[in-house]
């Protein structure tokens, strides 16, 4: 892994994963490829020495020719897509403009340079995916697993699973060196203020209400970012080509506890920090009282998956990956750092509505 491509990379997990390849690989040249949409930063990537920032759309099939040629590419990281249900739900259409056409747009490229143009240099496609494309699970039901048959039930998990199919179709009709990971629920540093952790956490802030979904008891797994980080790196190394890897973070809670500890997080923040009630007068741990009384359950998005579970038993055995962050000391290490950015989140974000 010489010269890397990372698509959306100045996004969420794509502007980790780049802080985390320079920390682990300084030699390697590292060009991010990102088209700097709303999810998109500049200033996530601040401070990260020797990258290349190119502002351009991954369905430009003839950048991504270019940059694969002239910056000698041998490894495409593939994180840039359209993550948002709700956003899925409202405008289906750029889900599936980026996520299927902007994929297939990468895989015609990398074939045409690796492949087709005869380097024979050695080169790998991974694709970040989603356990959304399973569907959703029953409270008994197993976890998924890769041999899980794709059920998707939103635009957006249905977008996702079309790319996966693509990826899995360009390495067993042509060969491509390909690999894919489907992550749970992601968290951490950088994350855009329309998920669910960073919301609310900012919500909490301004002393405005959280809303939670239905009865709150939906299930998902939570991965902090860095593990998913160190998953994509042992999947690089020693992931199998045309092989799928499930990587969860093996905390799998329901909707309504994760509320419940950022709740406790921000408090405990503010009872440490008398400062921060100075900052945001308008939070209620400002005031002495609890953040968990803004707390307010709303109609259910429609086609809400009510649990998603993970097996990671392949990526344990197959690329020693295992999570290292539990939850509740990474969720305040992430209330923290929000705290500690609020020049990161700030133009990101309105003052919240009621």
């Amino acid at each position: 892994m010489d010269n890397v491509l990372i698509t959306g990379g100045a996004g969420f997990i794509g502007s980790n994963f780049v802080r985390y390849l320079r920390d682990h690989n300084p030699d390697s040249g590292i060009v991010v490829l990102d088209l700097l949409t709303y999810a998109g930063n500049r200033a996530s990537l601040d401070g990260i020495k020797d990258i290349e920032l190119v502002v351009g759309d991954i369905r430009d099939n003839e950048l991504v020719r270019q940059l694969l040629k002239t910056r000698k590419i041998d490894t495409i990281v593939h994180f840039a897509a359209e993550s948002h249900v709700d956003r899925s739900i409202e405008g289906p259409d750029a889900f599936i403009d980026t996520n299927i056409l902007g994929t297939h747009s990468l895989l015609k490229a990398a074939k045409a340079e690796w492949l087709d143009a005869g380097t024979g240099r050695p080169h790998r496609f991974h694709n970040i995916s989603t356990d959304e494309v399973f569907g959703s699970l029953e409270p008994e039901d197993p976890a998924f697993s890769e041999t899980t048959p794709y059920a998707p039930n939103s635009p957006y998990s249905a977008s996702k699973a079309s790319a996966d199919h693509l990826v899995r179709a360009y390495h067993h009709t042509f060969g491509l060196v390909t690999t894919t990971t489907n992550c749970s629920n992601n968290y951490g540093p950088y994350q855009f203020p329309e998920k669910l952790i960073p919301l609310f956490i900012i919500r909490a802030l301004h002393g405005q209400k959280l809303p939670i979904y239905g009865d709150g008891m939906n299930v998902r797994d939570w991965l902090h970012v860095a593990d998913h980080c160190r998953a994509i790196q042992a999947c690089l190394q020693h992931g199998l080509p045309g092989e799928t890897y499930n990587v969860g973070g093996g905390e799998e809670l329901p909707n309504m506890k994760v509320v419940e500890e950022i709740c406790a997080a921000v408090d405990g923040a503010f009872a440490a920090d008398p400062k921060l009630a100075e900052r945001f007068p308008a939070a209620p741990a400002a005031q002495g009282r609890c953040t968990a009384e803004l707390k307010n359950f709303v109609t259910d998005r429609k086609g809400h998956d009510r649990r998603y579970a993970i097996d990671e038993s392949k990526a344990r055995s197959e690329l020693q990956y295992a999570p290292e962050r539990d939850f509740s000391k990474g969720l305040r290490e992430t209330v923290s750092w929000y705290l500690a950015n609020e020049m990161w989140w700030r133009p990101l974000v309105a003052r919240p509505a009621d």
